[in-house]
């Protein structure tokens, strides 16, 4: 994909539903009693492999117009392993579910997905009695469910993932099953468990629930991706004058941090309307671009961060005091070494950038020219990179753009619907 460089950023964009919700309510509707339609679900293959998994474990998918419907069902052993493509997400927090299935089921992957970390998930899930066979820690996962006992475990690592897990397991466990983050993670399997029905139990850094508690069908209407956002959002911050409305955007707390990060280097932003629907606040959001400072992102911050960390590092040389990435170890277990990819492209594009184990520092006030770009099939390096190369001297061309379907398949189409030559 060939991105010119551009002269601002103006209009209004309307987004794909969020990719961590569709996820769940995917996975919730489909062990729930009752049908569920879901409108603005997630476009991204991720969630598309999730559909699929749910669908191959009996539950019924209807793709209508514009509106998903999942009608759920008990479990049933599927037929051949449960594809996952790309998806951490569906490996992750599907294991959860399917530990607690008498049945024995299997986990696949794609060759990124292949090399990414699952001991964090398998450990707590047999400690709850799940049998799980991988490769060295490693998908392909072979799990045999069962009967499961509640278990109070702390997360080594911070992760959304694995605490989502562990809690869809804990629906089917005997007892309580309790949940510690060493920091808080973005909180939507306990806002859409409870959005379900289920009783959900939270103090601070804990989150516990029941097991043998019954979920119930819903209707909603998904919030606009804020991870999706943050590629607009940045691209109208770096152009001093540019003006954006993103409409229908989720606004959950816990992922709206980006907007503070922002705000704080200097963009403006405003609300131009928030409501609560099942739990989630979402709402139209206004952002005009100005001179950026830059700044430093570092623990609870950057765990919150963690998917828009690779753009704003992309943005970071247009900053006047640079930005500094710490605490982000994480960002090299993703669909690519984030962290590496990072460093390598802005090098390409001429930018100094010291590349550290947990994350990275971008001096401030470079100019970056156009350059052949590596994705590494990594949906957030190409869309990250796009958004850097608008203000680059030259033409920069994404090698892998086609990565983006990823998470978002019209990404490119709407960036040049906004972007003014």
């Amino acid at each position: 994909m060939k991105i010119r460089p551009a002269s601002g950023v103006h209009g209004s964009v309307a987004l794909p539903g969020d990719k961590s919700i569709s996820h769940r309510y995917a996975m919730l509707g489909a062990i729930a009693e009752g049908e569920t339609r879901l409108a603005n679900f997630s476009t991204g293959a991720d969630c598309q492999s999730t559909l699929s998994c749910m669908a191959a474990l009996g539950a019924i998918v209807t793709r209508g117009a514009g509106v998903i419907s999942i009608r759920g069902a008990a479990l049933r052993p599927p037929a051949s392993p449960l594809d996952c493509g790309n998806s951490g997400s569906t490996m992750r927090m599907l294991s959860g579910i399917l530990a607690g299935q008498p049945f024995t089921s299997e986990l696949i992957g794609d060759e990124s997905l292949s090399r990414r970390p699952m001991r964090r998930v398998i450990e707590p899930l047999e400690r709850m009695g799940a049998r799980i066979e991988s490769r060295n820690g490693l998908a392909p996962l072979r799990i045999r469910g069962g009967k499961l006992g509640a278990i109070d475990y702390k997360l080594p690592v911070a992760s959304a993932q694995v605490k989502s897990a562990v809690l869809l397991a804990g629906l089917f466990a005997a007892g309580e099953t309790w949940v510690e983050e060493p920091v808080r993670t973005r909180d939507h399997t306990e806002i859409a468990l409870a959005a379900f029905g289920a009783r959900v139990q939270r103090d601070r850094l804990r989150a516990g629930i029941a097991g043998g508690q019954r979920l119930h069908a819903i209707e909603a209407v998904v919030p606009g991706d804020l991870s999706s956002a943050a590629f607009f959002l940045c691209a109208a911050a770096i152009f001093p004058g540019s003006q954006l409305i993103v409409e229908n955007v989720l606004l959950n707390p816990r992922r709206a941090v980006l907007l503070d990060v922002l705000a704080g280097m200097g963009a403006q932003i405003s609300m131009l309307h928030v409501e609560e629907r099942l739990g989630e606040l979402a709402g139209a959001i206004r952002i005009t671009g100005g001179t950026l400072r830059g700044g430093t992102i570092a623990g609870a911050q950057t765990a919150a961060l963690i998917d828009e960390l690779p753009v704003l590092a992309a943005i970071a040389p247009y900053t006047t005091e640079g930005m500094e990435i710490r605490d982000a170890a994480e960002l090299r277990h993703k669909e690519s070494d984030r962290i590496a990819a990072v460093a390598q492209n802005l090098r390409a594009m001429g930018a100094q950038v010291e590349e550290r184990d947990d994350g990275l520092r971008v001096p401030g006030g470079q100019s970056l020219r156009g350059a052949p770009i590596d994705s590494q099939g990594d949906h957030r390096i190409a869309m990250a990179f796009a958004v850097a190369a608008l203000r680059a001297n030259g033409e920069s061309v994404i090698h892998g753009a086609d990565a983006a379907r990823i998470s978002f398949p019209e990404f490119f189409d709407l960036l040049s619907q906004v972007t003014a030559p």
